[in-house]
């Protein structure tokens, strides 16, 4: 019981796959319990958390949309009965509109921006504001947010997506101003992920073509994976002691290409 004490706690958003899953095992391998939370299917999240207990980690299964302010805070109550607190929160679930191109202004409606907005933007504004209080207190408290570089190039699958992200930026930093100097808030902005959801989404020719599009102009010649922001995450959670306020430009080079 002693050793289980000293762990510290991150939940992490969205964490049944992709980069939210990557990072639910990377903090349970460097001694952290961890909250996997899912909205729809249990059974990848509890993959997830059998990965993560493997490690060493006490692990809670949570269902919880976090468009939903109640949810958000039933969430966070389940933190605070079962350890008390907690370190880390990475906001890393998301929502994505239907794909459209971005000259087409009559593919979107405003629900389409409406519902994409009510997670990436409110969704990520609730859970933080839910679990402040559970975090304010605790040394190198953190929130990290998983934000995109669509949000900085206006690309990605929609204009709705790319603006969401771009508003989750904004949001960023008025979060590291409001809970300075209790917790520290920064942003993570991948370039072009390989992950299962994107090779579904786009189909496997898609998927293979424009990642090699993304390696060419890249400066190191690579796409993002889950694990790399799962990394980044980690460093500005554990080690980024004094970084608040920060966009993460995560995209190899590709700004820059």
């Amino acid at each position: 019981m002693s050793g289980e004490a000293e762990r510290r706690v991150c939940v992490v958003t969205g964490s049944s796959s992709g980069i939210g899953a990557a990072a639910a095992l990377w903090f349970a391998q460097r001694g952290h319990n961890v909250v996997i939370n899912y909205s729809r299917d249990p059974e990848p999240a509890n993959a997830v958390a059998e990965r993560c207990r493997a490690a060493g980690a006490d692990v809670l299964v949570l269902r919880a949309d976090i468009a939903d302010n109640a949810q958000c805070l039933a969430l966070a109550e389940e933190v605070r009965q079962r350890w008390g607190g907690a370190d880390t929160l990475v906001n890393n679930a998301g929502a994505a509109s239907k794909a459209a191109d971005i000259k087409d202004l009559d593919a979107l409606s405003g629900e389409d921006f409406q519902s994409t907005y009510a997670v990436n933007v409110i969704g990520t504004f609730q859970m933080s504001r839910a679990m402040a209080p559970l975090m304010k207190g605790r040394a190198n408290a953190a929130i990290v947010n998983i934000s995109s570089m669509a949000a900085l190039m206006g690309t990605g699958s929609s204009i709705a997506y790319a603006a969401s992200k771009g508003a989750l930026n904004t949001l960023t930093l008025s979060l590291a101003r409001s809970l300075a100097p209790a917790i520290r808030v920064n942003a993570i902005l991948p370039g072009m992920v390989d992950s299962d959801w994107l090779r579904k989404r786009l189909g496997v020719e898609q998927f293979q073509a424009r990642r090699e599009r993304y390696e060419a102009r890249a400066l190191l010649k690579d796409v993002i994976t889950p694990d790399d922001v799962a990394r980044t995450a980690w460093w500005l959670a554990a080690d980024a002691v004094k970084v608040t306020g920060q966009l993460i430009q995560l995209d190899a080079g590709f700004m820059l290409g």
